[in-house]
Order: C-alpha cells, then structure tokens, then sequence
C-alpha cells in the first residue's frame, strides 16, 4: 500500500507517517519501480501500536523502548512494567499540577461574582497584584509546592 493508503488506515497524517519514519520507529519501506514507497501489514501494525501509544501521551523515546522491547519477545516484561510506571508517575504529577490550576482559577473567578465595570472587575485587579504575589488565587505556601 502506499502511504496514503497507509495513513488513511490508521487515522493519521501523510506527514505523521513521514515523521515517525524520520525518527526511526517505522522501518523505511520499499520502493517501487515509480520511486513510491510501498507499505507491508507490518508497517500498518507498527503504525497503529505507535498511535495508540501516542493517545496515551507516551513519548517518542519511550515508543522506541516499547518497540525495541516488542522486538524481543523472549525477553521478560519488567522494562514495559517499569516504563509504564514511570510514565503512570508522570502522570501524577501532571494531574496534581492542573488540579493546583484549576483551584487557582477558582479562587479567582471568585473575586468577581457580580457584574461590575471593567475598571472594577476583581478578576482583573488580581491579576494585576499577580505580579507582587498579593492576589487571591496565590497562596505563597502552594506556589513553592506546586513548583
């Protein structure tokens, strides 16, 4: 197949396709006479365990693990085990950050419940003070927890 047969299989686009060839996680097709580059199954396989790892917000250099990883499947799990932990641990981290965010948000919607002018909009004034740490949705203990 070519690759717009491949990416359109998979959901992605030509130049994703082209893009994880250049960073060495789909293997570099042959060509035909034409000069098109032809896809296997295999290629639609890889392309497809590349994007659902992707919809898992994996990185590029923990696909190529997991892939070097599938290439050897005599060899013992613990490695996927471990990157998947730390990835699960990332994760974590990340959803403890947006939680701060949005608690952030928050206090500062609050500042401003009623309508008022522009010129008195809490929200505004907030985050003006921002820039001297006196605002609402700054709480100087957090700040040095979150960061």
């Amino acid at each position: 197949m070519r690759i717009g047969e491949l990416a359109k299989h998979t959901g992605c686009d030509v130049e994703t396709v082209r893009y994880y060839e250049k960073a060495g996680l789909l293997p570099e097709p042959t060509r035909s006479n034409a000069g098109y580059r032809q896809y296997q199954n295999a290629h639609l396989e890889r392309l497809q365990f590349i994007r659902h790892c992707r919809t898992l917000q994996m990185s590029i250099p923990d696909i190529r693990v997991l892939l070097d990883l599938q290439g050897q499947p005599t060899t013992g799990c613990q490695a996927v085990n471990d990157l998947l932990d730390h990835h699960i641990a990332l994760v974590q981290v990340q959803m403890r950050k947006l939680r701060s965010l949005e608690d952030q948000l928050v206090k500062l919607r609050h500042q401003c419940e009623k309508p008022h002018s522009v010129q008195e909009c809490g929200i505004l004034q907030n985050l003006s003070a921002a820039q001297t740490n006196e605002c609402a949705c700054h709480d100087e203990s957090k700040q040095h927890a979150v960061a």
